[in-house]
Formats: structure tokens, sequence, C-alpha cells
């Protein structure tokens, strides 16, 4: 199917970024909020994104105002009613989305596609609220939507190879990377990403300092330490997310005590000048130190052994569920590393995840994922699928076969 024009409907940071995105791409977008305050703020900001290009000597003033009349705003979803594609993008609750599915479906024409810009809510039951379950898709950016490459394209139960594809298609031509994700609690990237930040709150809370875990993260090769990303993401979004794997997955997911204090605090992170770290200004907040001095106080006895900090700890965590995202079929070992390079920003230089887990080698990672088990329990529990191939001899490249094939 070929789609001539889009919608955007919810014109937050990421809705707007997202409908930039498309008018980029060439093609018209109509970008719905619930008033019109709403919507011209919307528009501000995608007008925003298109100067800081001016700015930068990227595009011309003419070619700004070119790309602006591609995107018209709108508080009346029946402008939608001529769309060949809608992209949801409302706040991350599953009641309010079923509402915006069933009034889209009343709506649109009879071949548009119905998308979702969820990060870990069912696409299956968002289809199940309409009459073409088998239109319905998630796609879902990465913030903020006009910086990052990957979109993960996640099919429910009941959606047609037919609208996958065209899905596909139409992410390609936005200049993105997409990659099939076959639906699960957390799709892709945040079932990989937030053990890996939750690890990295324990390591906190074990007393090295958000500052020297952040700094090693960086000197590993990650654009930004753990505690900067959740608060440049939002420590709110990353809570509802956590939730949602809690539920789904159980105590491997289970939060670190740092994650709901700094949350009951309301400090979410950039969005509202404080999250792990303050934007406000005030050089002497000492409110996440004072949490943790708390929690480690009511920690387990002196003597307690625990794990020395370091990368890999945190690796190991994220490498162990992309085991399981494999065994479950979630994704290929080359999507899974395409998706922590363009999504999550894993090192380039070390190829992604799982090329860095074969360097390591399967038997070394197995080692270290049962000494850390030993330690902390359910969340290392190595997935089944390392020692399979601990005992096939696959053992990354060293023997030319990993997760990966080698020749």
């Amino acid at each position: 199917m070929t789609i001539y024009k889009a919608a955007v409907v919810g014109g937050g940071a990421m809705g707007s970024g997202i409908a930039q995105v498309i008018s980029y791409s060439g093609l018209p977008v109509v970008l719905r909020e619930v008033d019109d305050k709403l919507a011209q703020q919307a528009l501000a900001n995608i007008r925003k994104i298109y100067q800081a290009r001016v700015d930068k000597g990227k595009m011309s003033p003419s070619e700004m105002e070119s790309k602006m009349s591609l995107v018209s705003v709108t508080t009346d979803l029946t402008s939608l009613k001529d769309v060949d594609i809608v992209i949801e993008a409302v706040p991350e609750k599953i009641h309010i989305k079923k509402k915006i599915f069933q009034e889209l479906d009343a709506i649109l024409p009879e071949h548009a596609l119905l998308a979702s810009n969820t990060s870990a809510l069912s696409i299956s039951a968002l289809g199940a609220v309409t009459k073409r379950p088998e239109k319905v898709v998630g796609i879902h950016f990465f913030f903020p939507a006009h910086v990052m490459k990957l979109i993960e394209v996640i099919p429910g139960l009941a959606t047609s190879d037919e609208t996958v594809a065209d899905s596909i298609a139409f992410c390609e031509g936005l200049r993105k990377i997409p990659v099939r994700v076959n639906e699960c609690a957390g799709f892709l990237v945040n079932r990989l990403l937030m053990p890996y930040l939750n690890e990295a709150a324990f390591c906190a809370q074990e007393g090295t300092s958000l500052k020297e875990i952040d700094r090693v993260m960086v000197e590993f090769g990650f654009p930004m330490g753990p505690f900067i990303l959740v608060d440049t993401i939002g420590l709110d979004i990353c809570h509802d997310v956590v939730g949602i794997l809690l539920a789904e997955y159980g105590p491997r997911m289970a939060p670190a005590q740092l994650w709901e204090e700094v949350y009951q605090k309301n400090r979410f992170g950039v969005k509202n000048g404080a999250g792990f770290y303050n934007y406000g200004g005030e050089e002497n907040d000492r409110t996440v130190e004072h949490l943790l001095a708390g929690i480690q106080k009511k920690a387990s006895a002196p003597g307690t052994k625990k794990a020395p900090f370091s990368a890999n700890r945190l690796l190991m965590a994220m490498i162990n569920e992309a085991a399981l995202c494999l065994q479950e079929k979630v994704a290929s070992p080359a999507d899974i590393d395409v998706a922590v390079l363009a999504g999550i920003g894993f090192p380039q230089a070390k190829g992604g995840l799982l090329q860095y887990a074969d360097e390591l080698g399967i038997d070394a990672v197995l080692q270290e994922l049962e000494s850390l088990h030993k330690l902390y329990g359910d969340r290392f529990w190595p997935a089944p699928v390392i020692r399979r191939m601990v005992l096939a001899g696959f053992l990354g490249k060293k023997t030319k076969r990993g997760f990966l094939e080698y020749a």
C-alpha cells in the first residue's frame, strides 16, 4: 500500500517529533491535539526542530517553510478521515489508547493503518477494540524522534503480514532503521535497557557513586551514563515501563529501591528540573545522596558479599535478557545488535551487544552470570540457551560460532 498522507494523534514531545519526521520525508501530516493551545504548542515545537537545522546551516529558511507547509494541526478527529496511516502518541495508559483506537477505527477509511507509538503496551489488546485488528501495528519511535534512527515495528497477534511490510516500508521512507520485533511486554529495546539501568541503581545502592557509574559507562563507549539517560528519558516514563515488565516477567525485573524513592520525590529528570541529578541550579541539592544513605542503612548486614562495580556487571544483565529474547524469538541476533546500536547507543566499535558477548566468550559470560546469581539471585539466572551454547561448544568468536557466526 502506498501512503500519501499521515496523521499523528498526540502532540507532546514524541508526537510533535514524529510529525516533524514525517513532514521532513515529504509527506503531508495532520497532527491532532485535544485543544487549540496544545495544537499550537505542537506546531511551535515542530518549527523549533526545523529552525535548529536552519541555524546549523543544514537547510535554508525557504526549505523550512516548504516542510512546515506539509504540517497542519487540528482538534477534530474527523479531520483525519482521509489519511492512510495514523500514529497514536498519547500518554502511556492503555484505557486512553483503547478509546482513541475505537474512535479512529470509526472514522478512518477501510484501508488505513492504525499504529501505536507505545513503548511497552500490548498491540494485540489495542487491535482487539477495533474492527480492523489486522491493520493495527506498533510503530515505536525513540526519543528524540527527529534524531534517533531506530524504529521497532511490532505486529500484534492479528496483524497481517501485509501491514507489517507496509509499516516497514513507511519507516524506511522516513529514513529510519526499522526492526521487526515480535510482541512481548517491553518489546525489544526496553526489555534490554531496563535490566541494565536497574543494575546501575543496585550498584549505587551498594555504594558506588552515580557519577562514577556514569563515568565508567561513558568510558566503555556509551554516549551517556545510565542515570543521565534515565533523567533524559524521564523517570516517570521508565517507571511505567518497569511496572509493565515486572507484571509480565516477575522477580528478575524487580526494581531497585532507589527507583521508587526518587520517583516518589517527583524527580522525573530534565523535564521537571530534578531527577537523579539536579537541573535547576541548586548546587547543594543532596536529595538522592540522602535517599541512598537511608537505603544503605537498611541494607543487609555488614560483611555480606557483593560483586564489585564494573561495566560488565551492567552488561551481563543486558546480555542475559537478550538471550531470553532470542529463546522467545522476539528478534534475530542481527536485529538485536542493530537495535542496541541504533536505539540504546551501544558503542559501535564493539559491534553490538551479542558481538561483544561473543568476543568475551559465551563460557565466560555463563561463568560470570553464575557468580552473580550466587550473590544476587533471580535477576542473574542464566538464560537456558546460554548453557546449551556452552555445552555445544558455541563459545563465540574463538570457536567461530556463538550468538552469531564468524567466517
